[in-house]
């Protein structure tokens, strides 16, 4: 039976590089998405029951990558609740609701692998980005949290702290940007694929990875 994979924000950036790196390792990736690729999964991350329907509809799951994200660079004082509430709701309550489905479904096959992208914003902090340094630090929480938990059940979970990368989250965003300073995605998508090679017995629950030039992680 082929092993399946599902990627969050598998449309584009750093989840668009995840799923070929896991098709390319022979896993049935499924790519969700709001704007999904072809033949990928239309997924409102946020939504309880979206969630909860599209993992069901999986006869199994082997990995899930928690992978979508967002943000707004404003400060605090112009920081609307709604905006708040957008970060913390995908970076943060998503991976919630999919880790909480994906437990359910790993726990009736015997094992599965969580892998949730976090950031060096769950490290350190800087200037107008107080929303996803709460969810970033949170997500970090909730991963070391679910390994801890979901360990005796033979469910590995992971956290991949990402410095810069080349993709739309921070070339869109940020114009001025060097791109040399950031890394290619490839790379950390070659991280996640590397972490699921690890025998049954051992698990990496956090790992850092940086771009050679990294300016927010010493």
């Amino acid at each position: 039976m082929n092993r399946v994979a599902l990627v969050t924000g598998g449309g584009r950036g750093l989840g668009a590089a995840i799923c070929k790196e896991l098709a390319e390792a022979g896993y049935e990736v499924v790519a969700a998405d709001l704007n999904p690729p072809r033949g990928g999964l239309q997924l409102d991350v946020t939504r309880e029951q979206d969630v909860a329907r599209a993992l069901s509809r999986l006869e199994r799951l082997d990995v899930l990558v928690n992978n979508a994200g967002i943000d707004f660079t404003l400060p605090i004082d112009e920081l609307s609740v709604n905006q708040w509430d957008a970060v913390i709701g995908v970076n943060l309550r998503a991976p919630f609701l999919l880790s909480q489905q994906a437990a359910k479904t790993m726990k009736r096959q015997g094992g599965g692998h969580i892998v949730n992208i976090a950031s060096t914003a769950a490290k350190r902090t800087w200037p107008n980005a107080a929303a996803y340094h709460a969810s970033k630090w949170g997500l970090l929480g909730l991963s070391h949290a679910l390994h801890a938990e979901l360990r005796p059940f033979r469910i590995k979970v992971s956290a991949v702290v990402a410095g810069g990368m080349r993709t739309p989250f921070l070339l869109d965003r940020f114009p001025d940007i060097d791109p040399g300073v950031l890394q290619d995605p490839a790379n950390v998508a070659k991280t996640v694929r590397w972490l699921l090679t690890l025998p049954d017995e051992s698990v990496i629950p956090e790992v850092m990875v940086l771009p050679m030039r990294e300016g927010s992680w010493p």
